[in-house]
């Protein structure tokens, strides 16, 4: 039983209310470990930044505020998963990548080697010179191709 309940209001903004009564409008949803452990550990944030609420779990909620708190958190992060390497300018950096990812084509600037970070087996996070994340969930999943120029770089 969480202490609090969510809902939007008429705008679609996340609303909190508190087991006081408190009513908090804007609220912001910040996962704590958003690669490591997406599940677990979600902040509920007000708009100047102060923490309202802590999410242990997101199964712990009942099903409605669960979906509000996932879709607020979808709107919030953007990290293409890159699905295949098609060229890459140069096996030195900075490069410009073309990949294809689940949200489509793209290209972007890779700064250096270390902006290709592990994170787990075989899980890979990309950085661009933007700041932008993409994500290899599975390097061993690529096609041959999209693994040699990646390998290239690791």
């Amino acid at each position: 039983m969480s202490d609090f309940t969510l809902s939007r209001n008429s705008f679609g903004r996340l609303v909190l209310i508190t087991n006081d009564g408190q009513q908090h409008e804007g609220v912001v949803a910040v996962r704590a470990f958003p690669i490591a452990a997406p599940d677990e550990g979600v902040s509920l944030v007000s708009t100047d930044g102060h923490e309202l609420a802590w999410i242990a779990r997101l199964s712990e909620l009942p099903d409605n505020e669960q979906t509000l708190v996932q879709d607020e958190l979808a709107q919030r992060e953007f990290v293409p998963e890159v699905k295949q390497l098609v060229a890459v300018s140069a096996f030195a950096t900075p490069s410009q990548w073309r990949v294809n990812t689940d949200r489509g084509a793209t290209e972007f600037t890779l700064r250096g080697e270390e902006d290709i970070r592990r994170i787990g087996q075989g899980e890979l996070l990309i950085t661009d010179s933007h700041g932008m994340n993409y994500r290899i969930p599975d390097l061993f999943t690529l096609d041959a191709h999209s693994r040699r120029l990646l390998d290239r770089f690791l």
